[in-house]
């Protein structure tokens, strides 16, 4: 019956998991029961009330204290020690928890307002120049406890890095031209370009909020204290730091490390191909050639299934572009995230990874179309 009755709220539209909710049943029970013929409602339960269970007096008694004056704002936790203070017990705090919530009191039962969770604010980018991520992270320097701070700006929609500039301190202004000069190097509307960062000095001083304002940017900022509301910045920041050529020692100086950034952006931009946009790089992408990049992949892939038919049992890989990515999208299954490069897609710098020299002369050309100029 259980069973019956699961299947039907799942037809009508509801999913499985909130189906077994309200049945009162875990999703692995409803298929292990699906497993074996005619699989139904197995639960027994027990024959015999407990010996110590409370009475329906003394249930009420507890929930009354719980819900008194004096310990409305405090968790059971609380209420048992404040009461063992007074020299009294009525039960135990696992029993608190269990009462409240079959009588579903379990929620905030303060006098104050309960606090509320804010959904990060979503942005779609249909296509490059409409939506940027930019942080700042540190690199090493030969003071202990004093750091170079790479400024680093990238495109969320193709991951290519769009402006990236090494300076010895934080500054909003520093910023404001940063965001400035790759507007202009990449020749785009400014009016509805959104820009996302985190809540740090640099991003939400007053200069850098003014030149966003005269240049008609949207800013976006993460929650406060939530540290994966920009993504793709952080994935960014995490490749950059962990490449093989990464030094293991400190940069001597603001244009030592300036230069290792350049000759990684590059690398980055124009060789790496991203396991987030199909293997294509980041340049490619942003200059709209990964659209027959995808395409030839395509035939090469049917061509082989055609050939040999049997090394199949399913459909081809999928090399369909990516048309939309989202930041902070509300649901985490239409959201695109920016995972870690698998390790065999990591080539040198001197290297196209995955055989890219072979590639047609338009799909190479990515090099000299999407170059990269520091900005300041």
């Amino acid at each position: 019956m259980t069973t019956a009755l699961v299947q039907e709220a799942v037809v009508a539209g509801a999913r499985l998991e909130s189906a077994c909710k309200e049945a009162g049943i875990d999703v692995r029970t409803i298929q292990r029961w699906r497993a074996v013929p005619d699989g139904e409602d197995r639960r027994r339960g027990p024959n015999t009330r407990p010996a110590n269970a409370l009475t329906k007096a003394e249930e009420d008694d507890v929930i009354s204290l719980l819900n008194s004056e004096e310990f409305t704002e405090l968790s059971p936790h609380q209420v048992v020690a404040k009461l063992a203070d007074m020299n009294i017990y009525k039960v135990s705090e696992r029993t608190m928890y269990r009462l409240l919530r079959r009588r579903k009191l379990q929620r905030h039962r303060e006098r104050s307002r309960p606090r509320t969770a804010r959904r990060p604010t979503e942005h779609r980018a249909a296509g490059p120049r409409q939506v940027w991520s930019w942080d700042i992270t540190y690199l090493r320097s030969p003071i202990k406890g004093r750091f170079w701070l790479l400024y680093l700006v990238v495109d969320v929609w193709s991951r290519k890095v769009v402006a990236a500039r090494v300076h010895d301190h934080e500054s909003d202004e520093l910023a404001a031209v940063l965001i400035d000069e790759a507007c202009k190097r990449e020749g785009i509307d400014r009016r509805g370009l959104v820009v996302h960062s985190d809540n740090g000095p640099a991003m939400k001083g007053k200069t850098m909020l003014a030149a966003m304002q005269d240049l008609g940017i949207v800013p976006s900022f993460s929650r406060p204290r939530v540290s994966d509301d920009n993504p793709f910045s952080e994935a960014l920041f995490r490749t950059l730091k962990y490449r093989p050529c990464y030094p293991e020692g400190p940069f001597a100086s603001v244009e030592a490390a300036q230069a290792w950034v350049d000759s990684f952006v590059r690398w980055y931009n124009e060789d790496h191909q991203h396991s987030g946009i199909r293997f294509v790089t980041p340049a490619q992408r942003h200059a709209g050639q990964d659209v027959a990049i995808l395409e030839n992949r395509k035939l090469v892939y049917a061509a082989a299934r055609a050939r040999s038919p049997q090394r199949w049992t399913r459909g081809t890989r999928n090399w369909g572009r990516i048309e939309v990515v989202r930041l902070n999208a509300r649901s985490a299954r239409s959201s695109v995230a920016a995972p870690a490069e698998p390790a065999d897609q990591r080539a040198p710098y001197g290297a196209q990874a995955g055989g890219a020299a072979n590639l047609a002369p338009a799909v190479n050309a990515a090099s000299d179309q999407g170059g990269y100029a520091s900005a300041g």
